[in-house]
């Protein structure tokens, strides 16, 4: 069955469909009539001479309307050529000539030797093709009876088979007649190539073409090429512009089968593929899957540019044609929507890439443009800003002009038109009269005008009044008292908000002890408190040194207002005793990770100076130390018994008033549990069983 070409059509743009066509068997050329008429194919072609256009003696017949559909033309079953089938449609052009009275009686007797003659109206129709590097001319001999003909009125169609052509080439269609007795019809096709038609088993150029399929996977699509393996073939990927050749955008011979991976920020609607086998007189296969995709259209817009080109001209470039139209409008600075200047000024189409002109005698910085589609606005610029410097705070006037030089004028705001001596509570309204004065005056740049109305910018500068400055100056000091009272809350909220700094320092003897700190400093942090210990920094410890990584954290600590923990300890008492006694001989650290013997060098000159209060806490652990090994110096600050004297050592490490008496001693019980089985396991026997040799350390 024919297929219709503009259903074809339709297939090869927006449907994924594929048809299959009509097979013609044999290489003859013929010509068919409608019920009627009676047509005749000359043998071979005929020269392609239109001539010139001479007047009709009568009645006669004219083509009217071509129409074309694809066939194959085979010579076997799968060795099949494509052909287009043309159709003309003709009509009677022209009256039959009335004779006159007095030649009337005289041909009334050869009336009846005429009416044979004239039984039939007869016409040679011209059918011109060509489809590069093909050129043909057919002539087909067409006869209506007589008493079908009635001027003006269709009487049929001719239908010529066909014209061979290459598959994606552009066809034309000339038809006519001998003598001519009107402008020749004329019809230009976009053949499609073997992507569209079903014709990959009955064209055999198809056959080792490369086929092309399109996926998408999240932003990522790929085109897939299945041809076979070793095959070499040609990709190329181009925009495809209405104006103008086609833009190349990526060309590579490649070998089969590909799967390429394009960025969805690389679509446009415009983008087409192009594949084709590299061998002599290859078919070429090209798609151009995106139109209809919205993230193309949408990297479209984000790739449109307004450029200004002179004063008054300005372009839209992009990749691909757009349907927009442009208007101007007017930005007053302080954001704010962009006032439409239509009317008084009208919108214009725009053509991409080309050069438009703005009816303006004067440029302005609040002056945009805007682009908008489907009456979305999808660009706006103020060209002029670069050039004539930022927005200005004028007053765009509309001026009217009337019969006998009566005008009137009215200020453009978001509001409105105002007039100017009008009662409005606007800004114009107010001071109407002065910009009355200075339109007068001549201080007011005119921007456009036509026979009727006028545009004008009056600039507003200097009708700013004192009173705002002492407005401002309120605001600002009201400002600034706001700010010095979060500067004040700011430390006591942000305390709250994130936990008190703790710092806990002590001496790693061995691997249970390091266990029950880690259990100590795992508890805290449930409090919440922000803790730093050096089990849970040994990268940076062994990094910087004991020395200097106790030092950062000290002084970090204390400038957050936090607290340095001294955990007492058998070993730590003995490294004291050994500072107190021998001074810096004895501040070596004793490991590669003992950061208290380090920090005897910053903690004791804070106790021996009267600085330590407030700053620093001690603690001990209950059987590990009596109160009484703790030395004398460090008694200057609490120093707590755990786990039995855990709510007072939780209530000093928070700060006073921040819990409750209850919901302390809920936390002391929690902090208590995590502690005892590590002091239990520490406090263990050597002997017992359940002292495991070796322990795992905590941290890095």
């Amino acid at each position: 069955m024919p297929v219709p070409w503009f259903l074809l059509s339709l297939a090869l743009g927006r449907s994924p469909m594929v048809l299959s066509l009509e097979k013609l068997m044999g290489p003859q050329d013929t010509a068919r009539c409608s019920p009627g008429l009676s047509c005749h194919l000359w043998d071979g072609d005929v020269l392609c001479l239109p001539g010139s256009i001479v007047s009709a003696p009568g009645p006669v017949l004219v083509p009217t309307r071509l129409q074309t559909e694809l066939v194959l033309r085979c010579h076997q079953e799968t060795d099949c050529d494509l052909c287009v089938r043309v159709a003309i449609h003709l009509a009677v052009h022209g009256h039959w000539e009335e004779p006159k009275d007095e030649d009337r009686s005289g041909r009334a007797a050869d009336l009846e030797l005429e009416e044979p003659r004239n039984a039939f109206l007869q016409a040679q129709v011209v059918l011109s093709f060509q489809a590069y590097p093909t050129a043909r001319c057919v002539l087909l001999e067409v006869q209506v009876p007589a008493a079908l003909v009635q001027p003006g009125q269709s009487v049929g169609s001719v239908v010529f088979d066909c014209f061979e052509a290459a598959l994606g080439a552009e066809v034309r269609l000339w038809s006519y007649t001998q003598p001519r007795y009107q402008k020749e019809l004329n019809l230009t096709q976009q053949l499609p190539d073997c992507k569209g038609l079903e014709v990959q088993d009955s064209i055999q150029s198809c056959w080792a073409l490369p086929w092309l399929s399109v996926s998408a996977d999240g932003d990522d699509v790929h085109l897939v090429l299945d041809v076979s393996e070793e095959q070499h073939f040609g990709l190329s990927l181009y925009w495809n512009q209405v104006q103008g050749p086609t833009k190349p955008w990526w060309h590579s011979n490649l070998t089969g089968p590909r799967n390429i991976t394009l960025n969805h920020t690389d679509l446009f609607p415009c983008l087409c593929i192009q594949v084709w086998p590299l061998e002599p007189d290859s078919v070429r296969t090209s798609l151009c899957p995106f139109k209809e995709d919205p993230r193309a259209h949408r990297n479209l817009w984000r790739a449109a540019r307004l450029r200004l080109l002179s004063p008054q001209g300005w372009q839209l470039n992009a990749p691909c044609l757009l349907l927009a139209e442009a208007t101007l409008c007017w930005q007053a600075p302080g954001g704010g929507p962009c006032l439409s200047l239509v009317p008084p000024l009208s919108r214009e189409n725009v053509t991409v890439n080309k050069t438009l002109e703005l009816p303006l005698l004067n440029a302005h910085p609040n002056l945009c443009v805007q682009v908008s589609s489907w009456e979305k606005l999808q660009l706006q610029e103020c060209l002029w800003a670069d050039s004539l410097g930022a927005l200005k705070d004028d007053m765009l006037l509309l001026e009217t002009r009337g019969p006998q030089d009566n005008r009137s004028l009215c200020a453009l705001e978001p509001s409105g038109c105002t007039p100017l001596l009008s009662q409005a509570s606007t800004r114009a309204a107010r001071l109407g009269e002065q910009l009355l004065q200075d339109l007068q005056s001549g201080q007011c740049l005119q921007l456009w005008e036509d026979d009727l109305r006028a545009l004008w910018a009056c600039p507003m500068d200097k009708y700013v009044h004192q009173r705002w400055a002492l407005v401002w100056l309120a605001c600002l000091l009201l400002a600034s008292a706001l700010f010095l009272l979060f500067l004040v809350k700011k430390n006591q909220v942000k305390a709250v908000a994130r936990g008190r700094a703790t710092l806990l320092v002590y001496s790693a003897e061995d691997s249970g002890f390091e266990r029950l700190v880690g259990a100590l400093a795992s508890a805290l942090c449930q409090l919440p408190l922000r803790v730093a210990v050096d089990l849970w920094s040994r990268r940076e410890l062994s990094a910087q040194g004991p020395l200097a990584w106790f030092h950062a954290q000290r002084r970090q600590t204390l400038q957050e207002g936090g607290v340095v923990v001294l955990l007492f300890s058998p070993g730590a008492v003995a490294l004291c005793h050994e500072w107190l006694q021998d001074g810096a001989s004895a501040s070596a650290p004793h490991g590669p990770h003992d950061a208290f013997a380090a920090s005897l060098s910053c903690v004791l000159p804070d106790f021996l100076q009267g600085r330590a209060p407030g700053r620093y806490v001690g603690a001990y652990f209950e059987g590990l130390l009596h109160s009484e090994a703790v030395p004398a110096l460090f008694r200057s600050v609490p120093v707590f018994s755990l786990p039995s004297q855990l709510p007072d050592f939780l209530r000093t490490l928070q700060g006073p008033g921040t819990l409750r008496p209850g919901r302390l001693g809920e936390r002391a019980k929690r902090v208590s549990r995590a502690l005892q089985p590590a002091l239990d396991q520490l406090l263990q026997p050597p002997g017992d069983p359940g002292d495991p040799e070796d322990g795992t350390r905590v941290g890095t």
